[in-house]
């Protein structure tokens, strides 16, 4: 494991542990970056209803990051939850 991987698990543990709930644009973000960092681009699937709103919302965030490269992820991911514990 090389050291933005380290810190990507890291910041994965700190970011489940936050004090605060951040709110729902940012929360977006945390799983789109970890998404993507951990799988790559997003995959054609859909939520399986139309009223799955959260997981429209989330296919959605991910989707918006298509082409990113996973160490880019990563690192975005990582820089988030360090604002985050500030």
């Amino acid at each position: 494991m090389n050291e933005l991987d380290s810190q990507f698990h890291q910041a994965a543990d700190e970011a489940r542990q936050l004090r605060q709930r951040p709110d729902n644009d940012t929360l977006l973000s945390l799983y789109a970056l970890y998404k993507q960092a951990l799988e790559g681009d997003v995959h054609d699937c859909q939520p399986t209803s139309f009223f799955d709103f959260i997981g429209t919302a989330k296919q959605e965030a991910w989707g918006r990051l298509k082409g990113m490269p996973q160490g880019e992820a990563m690192q975005r991911y990582v820089e988030l939850v360090r604002q985050l514990l500030v």
